[in-house]
């Protein structure tokens, strides 16, 4: 189930968000995240949905391979943020809803993806970071250098030779920005042809880059923003997309389009996003298309289970499973109404359903089944509740909120210890160290010394940021 839905922002901010959205795009920092520690803990506001997760690992699996990242376990994050933006830190790519809810095709998708590949593979990271010393030492130097001529300004009374230093100091952090900006926008460049070189080897097309840019100068143009092109991070879209069309356009897979089944499941992403966290005026867009096929149904259906009458939602939902029998998300929709509606067990039943039939083994379905056999309440679902909370979380370890559950769980069950370590884990996950420690301790207490639970306990106590647990 979609995580952390938002009332709907009304049509008339789209623009001013898509020119946000741009403006983002160009001026993004590099953001250091731990590899070991949770996006969640980083303050970034991340959404969770099994479906949404798999689709654009999928999309991302064939690019990463063709770039030689395939073995490099990287990470794909959903951020809740209504801009069209994607970006990379460490072994992280983070994708906004924004940018998943406004491409049409996967094609675009795929061609943001592929940009960020190029990063990746470039170790463009590192290489900004060692710029960024560089620059930090130019700037060091000049202000240095500023403050010697207005010292000897000062000593010979003579006004303009101190002046002349504060100029110098200024110009030299003024320069050490710009050779930034100027480096960074080499590496964006760099990053859209390794995009190119991806996409031909996965024998896709890069018009979806080029749709993505030409977005972005109509925001810009419509919004009548100004933007000095040597103070910014990345290319114009107008000098992006002159430099990348003649190669686009040389491929032999310029006209090659996205196949129908991942067509849909792209439109079935879209308008599952625009439910939860757009709200009904944004689903009937999409919907007005094509009101007939599988995508609006479903939205249909995720609307009337969200602002509806469940018992329709279910009848609606029934109606997507007879059609796509082993499709594991309408077993889903349809174990989240029921645990709506407060049938437990056949929530779980359902929930179980759409785990076995679930290719990429998400966690977060076992969660869902852990919380529904959670709430039947008896002592035998409460004892699998548990199994399948750790299961989850084994697939999924960085889920603070699955510990939460996993927490109440063995505390009904009497296990305080085993409560005391989840809820440590929960509160390590959420970047709440102080917390983690403090549940850490506690737990043990009354573990045994030098058994697992123990040491892990000790392992979250001993953290530090720069001791990163594994």
């Amino acid at each position: 189930m979609l995580s952390r839905p938002r009332p709907l922002i009304g049509e008339s901010k789209s623009l001013s968000r898509t020119a946000r959205g741009f403006a983002t795009l160009l001026l993004a920092a590099t953001v250091a995240v731990s590899s070991s520690v949770s996006a969640f803990a980083q303050s970034v506001p991340v959404v969770r949905d099994a479906e949404i997760e798999a689709l654009v690992r999928d999309y991302a699996r064939p690019i990463f391979k063709a770039a030689g990242l395939a073995n490099d376990g990287i990470d794909i994050v959903l951020v809740n943020d209504q801009s069209f933006n994607a970006f990379v830190t460490g072994r992280r790519l983070f994708v906004n809803t924004g940018a998943l809810v406004t491409a049409e095709t996967p094609n675009e998708i795929i061609g943001v993806i592929a940009h960020e590949a190029g990063h990746i593979a470039g170790g463009h990271q590192q290489k900004l970071r060692d710029q960024l010393d560089r620059a930090k030492t130019m700037a060091i130097i000049a202000t240095l250098l500023g403050a010697g001529a207005m010292v000897a300004g000062a000593t010979t009374n003579s006004r303009g030779l101190a002046g002349a230093g504060m100029g110098v100091a200024a110009g030299g952090g003024e320069m050490a920005q710009r050779s930034i900006l100027a480096y960074q926008r080499t590496e964006e460049i760099t990053a859209d042809r390794s995009a190119i070189a991806y996409l031909n080897a996965t024998g896709q097309s890069g018009m979806g880059m080029l749709k993505t840019f030409a977005r972005f100068q109509s925001a810009l143009s419509l919004a009548g923003t100004q933007v000095d092109p040597y103070r910014i991070s990345h290319p114009m879209p107008q000098e992006r997309i002159a430099n990348l069309e003649v190669l686009v356009k040389q491929s032999p897979f310029v006209n090659a389009v996205d196949p129908p089944a991942l067509q849909q499941r792209h439109d079935m992403m879209r308008i599952k996003i625009a439910a939860y966290m757009q709200g009904q005026a944004a689903v009937a867009r999409l919907m007005r298309k094509n009101p007939t096929s599988l995508a609006s149904r479903y939205g249909d259906a995720q609307q009337t289970y969200l602002y509806g009458n469940p018992g329709a939602a279910l009848t609606k939902t029934a109606a997507l499973i007879k059609e796509q029998p082993k499709n594991p998300y309408f077993q889903e929709l349809r174990g989240d109404i029921l645990m709506k509606i407060n049938k437990p067990q056949d929530a779980a039943d359902a929930y179980a359903k759409a785990a076995s039939l679930d290719p990429a083994r998400s966690g977060l379905l076992l969660v869902s089944l852990g919380q529904a056999l959670m709430a039947v309440g008896t002592p035998d679902s409460l004892k699998k509740a548990v199994t399948q909370l750790n299961n989850g979380v084994g697939r999924d370890k960085e889920n603070s909120e699955a510990y939460r559950f996993l927490a109440q769980a063995y505390g009904e069950q009497g296990d305080i210890p085993a409560a005391d370590l989840a809820t440590a884990e929960g509160h390590y996950y959420a970047g709440d160290y102080k917390n983690a420690k403090i549940f850490a301790m506690r737990a043990q207490q009354k573990l045994k010394r030098g058994e697992p639970r123990w040491v892990r306990a000790q392992d979250i106590i001993n953290y530090t940021p720069s001791n990163k647990l594994k």
